[in-house]
């Protein structure tokens, strides 16, 4: 079974300016990711005025480095040829593991700059992000910017003159299948949550589960082969991976030899980190 799918990637044009769906439901997936942060933020005690300026930081360096990486796993040649292209984020284009490394290093400056728990940041930063994850998919399915190889069964077909992707060919729906994922991945993260210790373990799930999703879902997108007959973000995913795994033996180990309880936060010292004091 095809479905078509004929809507313009622009929504609207007001004079020179073009709305794009894709940015529409990036601002969406933002202002959802950060609602969900801060309902759990809530239960973790940290400051949400705090949270409110880490999740502005995050948004900006998260949208830099999904785009910067974008750009390096796909034909970077004729971004160093056309520059200006390299800032087009309206037009769709983003990786999503480097929207992760954006994310992780504005909560790092967070921690250090404004003394925020940075393990209970990073869980909160796992389930927002799934959610606006989940949402801004729905901006990839209407561009048409991810897609599979072809295919004579169940697909997409993208007819509209202005797609991203190829016009009258049936492919694989990767953009739905990520969609689906994320989604997943929210409701899986979103009932461990109150389950899950130490602080870090969920975002370290998160984390690992993305990266095998990512692994298996390349073998079906249609992007270049790199190494072994693996395409970028399948080796990303296998390094990011291994470097998790040693993250998950600390915190276990931390939270082996904490105080029983505890959970690794000690007091008074745990409730004036979880505070932002």
């Amino acid at each position: 079974m095809l479905i078509k799918i004929g809507i313009d990637p622009v929504l609207v044009t007001i004079g020179g300016l073009k709305i794009h769906w894709y940015g529409i439901m990036i601002a969406l997936g933002l202002y959802a990711g950060i609602q969900v942060a801060l309902r759990d933020a809530a239960r973790r005690g940290i400051n949400k005025d705090q949270l409110m300026n880490l999740a502005l930081l995050a948004a900006v360096l998260g949208i830099a480095g999904g785009r910067l990486y974008y750009v390096v796993q796909n034909n970077p040649g004729f971004y160093w040829h056309h520059p200006a292209e390299i800032i087009a984020v309206w037009q769709g284009g983003m990786a999503f593991f480097g929207a992760m490394f954006g994310g992780a290093l504005a909560v790092a400056i967070a921690a250090w700059r404004w003394r925020m728990p940075f393990w209970s940041l990073l869980d909160v930063g796992a389930l927002g992000m799934t959610i606006g994850q989940a949402i801004g998919r729905v901006g990839n399915i209407i561009n048409g910017d991810i897609v599979g190889y072809r295919t004579n069964g169940w697909g997409f077909e993208y007819t509209n003159p202005n797609t991203f992707g190829p016009i009258n060919v049936p492919v694989q729906p990767a953009s739905l299948y990520e969609l689906l994922i994320s989604l997943a991945l929210f409701l899986l993260l979103w009932n461990l949550r109150t389950r899950i210790h130490p602080e870090g373990m969920l975002a370290m799930i998160y984390i690992v589960l993305y990266s095998i999703s990512q692994f298996f879902i390349f073998f079906l997108r249609d992007n270049i082969i790199i190494l072994g007959g693996l395409k970028q973000a399948q080796v990303t995913s296998l390094v990011v991976i291994a470097l998790t795994l040693p993250v998950i033996a600390y915190l276990l180990r931390k939270e082996r030899l904490a105080p029983q309880g505890n959970h690794g936060v000690s007091e008074p010292a745990g409730r004036a980190a979880l505070s932002g004091e």
